[in-house]
């Protein structure tokens, strides 16, 4: 992937082997899930959890697969509400496999298949939709350590 290449308005963390990208709206909470996450991992609720990038990331398709990066001038750099800009650690990169979009239009308390996934460069991917009055950190635990029934 090309340093120069776009960068989009997202964050990621890699939680066990797989990234999660966040996406929204600014303000809509992506900082917030992103620390929330990598908690939840040093507190063994989910596996280990590390900071791939906050608020601009960039993404690739290697192989079939889809490929997150951290936008360099802000790597290892995190947003905490209230506190300010803070360093962490990071990884340079993770393969995407999980999206979720905050303040989305299109949740629902039983979602329709459809809406469970995106396609990002013509991967699909496996999605959450979560609507603006909702905690987005139990959704992605519960995808992250359930299987569909």
């Amino acid at each position: 992937m090309s340093e120069g290449a776009p960068s989009v308005h997202a964050t990621a963390v890699k939680v066990g082997q797989i990234a999660v990208l966040i996406r929204g709206p600014s303000g809509s909470g992506k900082s917030r899930l992103a620390f929330d996450l990598i908690m939840a991992g040093r507190s063994g609720v989910v596996e280990r959890a590390v900071l791939v990038g906050d608020d601009r990331v960039h993404l690739a398709t290697v192989g079939n697969e889809i490929e997150v990066r951290p936008a360099p001038p802000l790597a290892g750099l995190i947003e905490i509400r209230g506190l300010g800009i803070r360093r962490c650690d990071f990884v340079e990169r993770a393969t995407v496999g999980l999206v979720v979009d905050l303040d989305a239009q299109d949740a629902e308390r039983l979602p329709a298949t459809e809406s469970l996934k995106t396609s990002i460069f013509g991967v699909e991917i496996p999605r959450i939709p979560v609507s603006r009055d909702y905690s987005p950190l139990p959704l992605v635990v519960a995808a992250l350590t359930t299987t569909k029934s």
